[in-house]
């Protein structure tokens, strides 16, 4: 726990210093056991800029908490971050409040589609020749709806619109994920990029 703890906050203070992470707005996980699933994901009500080692919480496949000595709750959006990992197998999930992810999920409330980017390599794509779509869906407070959202939007993915490693939650911000933590940030950090521009050039 203490390993992925600080790992997610050198993660936060990142973010934090991007502006995606004000407050206490926000939140990151890795997943430190598969089988069971559980993920050590930022304690809830900390400052994000000050998170350290120690600010993390056990989780487990429904987001609950999974250590009964820790009374600390986890953030509202833990259910999410088990459910990206147990339909993905993705190993650390990163969710931020990046202002360009809220704008563009205002304004293309069907998802954000991208073509012909050299950034999509990023993404695990050709920068040519391929579409593809950052999906938005609803925000929801009770994460198994978010959870049934993200099933609909991002699962059904196909030869003409690939997955990718990010979903926007309307009025909310941007999750994204990949095998560990580093795939995780580049993945986040390269989307935000693209939404920023569409943000930019519409």
């Amino acid at each position: 726990m203490r390993e992925a703890g600080a790992a997610l906050a050198v993660e936060s203070r990142r973010f934090s210093e991007y502006g995606w992470m004000r407050g206490t707005s926000g939140n990151l996980s890795v997943v430190v056991n598969r089988d069971p699933l559980l993920l050590a994901v930022t304690a809830s009500g900390v400052e994000k800029s000050e998170l350290t080692e120690h600010d993390v919480v056990l989780i487990d496949e429904t987001g609950r908490a999974a250590d009964p000595a820790d009374p600390r709750p986890p953030s509202a959006e833990a259910g999410l971050h088990s459910h990206i990992a147990a339909r993905t197998g993705a190993g650390a999930v990163f969710h931020v409040h990046a202002l360009d992810a809220v704008v563009a999920g205002h304004r293309w409330p069907e998802g954000v589609e991208f073509r012909d980017m050299e950034m999509l390599k990023g993404l695990g794509h050709r920068a040519h020749g391929t579409t593809i779509r950052i999906p938005v869906i609803p925000n929801h407070q009770d994460m198994r709806v978010e959870g049934e959202c993200f099933d609909a939007e991002y699962l059904p993915a196909t030869d003409l619109v690939p997955e990718v490693p990010a979903v926007i939650i309307a009025n909310h911000g941007i999750h994204a994920w990949g095998a560990d933590v580093a795939a995780a940030r580049r993945h986040l950090e390269i989307a935000e990029w693209l939404l920023r521009f569409a943000v930019a050039i519409r």
